[in-house]
């Protein structure tokens, strides 16, 4: 039964218990056209003030650098690390952050409480602005922003519990003295939005990456594990791609749960040797595979129980 709707923000609250139904009525609204505050240069404005000018450094020439974290019960899980990496991405791009780490950190906690966020998403990002037009840009003016909003699951929680299809994309990761592998840069992402666009126009969820030597590598936006069937992990070397904050957290869970975990090159013909697949990330969080072009994977027990383990620790405040 409803018992109230708010039009007056072009939300729609259906208080029927129904949190699956609002989320996805949030997503249908274009982020631009949402409201609430944003953390922006070291204010907090108006969701619709926060704006920057068509001819933006970031924007053209893609120097602009940015995290992913989660919210769960009103807390970012792993903020610290991702401020860390954000830095250092920062760095590798030659970009000087006006503000400080602890900075940071606390504008993503003071966003997150401004919103009133209990579980979503935020994405800090830093940028080039517009002083300079050129691929030269060493007086541009360095910006920061810090957006959150309220986030369900990355994939379609339907297809999760049966396991997600990837295909295999014809585009390859660059070989890592060609670019800055190891950062989250948006330049890097280009490749990863055409895989992904041309693995849902074939029907589906998203694309296997291989990296510059024909090994796997990742998928557009998680990292990947294989399970064999003497119930050991195989995930590829992040030797030309990100070394995820959650692939790390999961290979703790697994190894404390006596599971070898192995990580190698491995070859995308070894997949018809593999019984169970799963990516990781944190959007994606432990997402179950069930195949990969023509090789099929069983969404086996032990990825259901890795994923509870893994709620678990993100969700400290519920488990205790």
């Amino acid at each position: 039964m409803v018992s109230y709707i708010d039009l007056s923000y072009g939300y729609i609250y259906f208080f029927i218990n129904k949190k699956s139904i609002y989320l996805q009525l949030m997503e249908s609204i274009p982020y631009d056209k949402r409201s609430g505050k944003i953390w922006f240069n070291g204010k907090t404005v108006d969701w619709a003030d926060a704006n920057i000018h068509v001819l933006n450094h970031g924007l053209h020439y893609a120097s602009c650098v940015f995290e992913g974290e989660r919210v769960y019960d009103g807390e970012i899980f792993k903020l610290e690390e991702h401020t860390e990496r954000l830095f250092y991405s920062a760095k590798r791009m030659g970009i000087s952050v006006p503000y400080t780490q602890e900075e940071v950190n606390n504008a993503c906690k003071n966003i997150v409480h401004i919103q009133k966020v209990m579980n979503g998403y935020v994405r800090p990002l830093i940028w080039r602005g517009s002083e300079m037009m050129a691929i030269s840009a060493q007086k541009n003016k360095i910006h920061v922003a810090i957006a959150t909003w309220e986030w369900g699951s990355y994939f379609d929680p339907k297809l999760k519990l049966n396991g997600i299809k990837l295909d295999i994309s014809n585009w390859r990761k660059p070989a890592p003295n060609t670019i800055p592998w190891d950062t989250k840069a948006a330049g890097l992402y280009m490749i990863n939005t055409l895989s992904k666009h041309e693995a849902e126009e074939k029907g589906f969820t998203d694309s296997l990456m291989l990296d510059h030597e024909g090994n796997i590598a990742e998928a557009t936006g998680a990292n990947i594990f294989f399970k064999d069937n003497t119930g050991e992990l195989h995930t590829p070397i992040p030797d030309s791609f990100l070394d995820g904050i959650t692939r790390r957290e999961v290979i703790k869970i697994a190894k404390l749960k006596g599971v070898k975990v192995i990580e190698r090159k491995i070859k995308p013909g070894e997949m018809k040797n593999f019984v169970g697949c799963f990516l990781t990330g944190t959007a994606a969080e432990v997402t179950p595979v069930s195949k990969i072009s023509e090789y099929n994977f069983k969404v086996c027990d032990f990825i259901t129980d890795l994923n509870k383990s893994y709620q678990s620790l993100v969700r400290k405040k519920t488990a205790a």
